[in-house]
């Protein structure tokens, strides 16, 4: 029996069989012809829902990407806490949103909104979820993403006061970790009650390239453990990425009880596999820039089939798509995908 694309994508996250390998992601894939095709500009998807949603959109549209994402930026929640964002306006450029005022420096100047559903753009992504959903929620896994509170506090302020903070005041520390993780479940519940199909939880920040694996179990897991346990209560289906070389980390992450594990291109995928077993769903792990970005449609081809071959469940890019990829890459990642066999095939 052939699945909608959203049936695929869900049962796939799962662990459940599938008809044929789905190609999807929990990041953001906004591809400038998609822009072109409903005469948006990149500096103003970010500030707009109905724009918003047509740029994610676009993607499944054109190239068949059985995933629809929003955001696009990593500043939502940061700007929700009180951080000034830079949507470069006047630029025609390809620029993501930044951020200015790294204002905290201990958990006091943390003041978490009181309806955090409708604090800064998090009702804006929102409504996007919602518009999304109405259009294309019978077909399409309509999805979003948090960031962990570790890669959260590194938009709000400065990255090494808070490893500092982490080795000589880790109670501090500790404390700004978990107003940040309130921050964050709440926002994934905003997105969950809009209508998401699935939630990634992005702690990118905490990779072994600048954590010891120590210091991950020590002062990351159990946050991230707490944000996965809330947000898995409410009945979806929740996705845990790390960015950098995890095979260090590989079994503390699949330990969370995420519904799976996402890794990007540093992670050797095949000893990560071989330490979990085949119970868990793993997740990558395609270099976004040198492959999608990059290469050609025999890379993409290529690399996608090595990825399976190492164990992945489904392919997914290690990080966000850049807009400047190509349709016919995306088209081809689609097709390469639906012509393998699944891990768990249904067929």
């Amino acid at each position: 029996m052939t699945m909608t694309h959203k049936e695929r994508v869900l049962k796939t996250i799962k662990g459940e069989p599938v008809d044929k390998m789905p190609a999807f992601t929990g990041f953001g894939a906004v591809l400038v012809e998609g822009l072109e095709k409903y005469d948006l500009r990149f500096a103003h998807v970010h500030l707009d829902a109905d724009e918003m949603a047509k740029a994610a959109a676009a993607t499944s549209e054109m190239a068949g990407l059985e995933s629809i994402v929003v955001p696009f930026d990593m500043g939502v929640e940061a700007e929700a806490l009180g951080a000034t964002l830079n949507t470069y306006p006047h630029s025609e450029d390809l620029l993501y949103p930044t951020l200015r005022d790294k204002f905290v420096h201990t958990a006091d100047d943390i003041k978490l909104p009181e309806d955090i559903a409708n604090a800064g753009r998090v009702p804006l992504v929102v409504e996007a979820i919602k518009k999304l959903k109405a259009q294309y929620g019978e077909e399409y896994a309509v999805a979003s993403w948090v960031l962990g509170p570790f890669t959260l506090a590194g938009q709000v302020m400065d990255l090494n006061e808070l490893l500092k903070m982490s080795f000589k005041e880790p109670e501090k520390a500790e404390a700004i970790l978990d107003k940040l993780s309130d921050m964050i479940i709440g926002v994934g519940k905003a997105y969950i009650a809009a209508g998401a199909d699935f939630l990634s939880l992005r702690e990118m920040g905490a990779t072994s390239d600048v954590l010891s694996p120590r210091a991950y179990k020590k002062q990351i897991k159990g946050f991230s453990q707490r944000i996965v346990d809330e947000l898995k209560a409410t009945g979806v289906p929740v996705v845990y990425h790390i960015c950098g070389d995890t095979n260090m980390i590989i079994e503390d992450m699949a330990a969370l009880g995420a519904d799976a594990v996402s890794v990007d291109q540093k992670n050797d995928l095949k000893a990560s596999r071989e330490k979990l077993g085949d119970d868990v769903v793993l997740l990558g792990n395609v270099n976004p820039w040198d492959v999608f970005t990059q290469g050609s449609k025999e890379d993409v081809e290529r690399e996608v089939k090595a990825s399976v071959d190492a164990g992945a469940d489904a392919v997914w890019p290690g990080c966000d798509i850049w807009p400047s990829t190509s349709t016919d890459n995306i088209k081809t990642w689609v097709e390469t995908s639906h012509g393998l066999t699944p891990r768990r095939n249904g067929a």
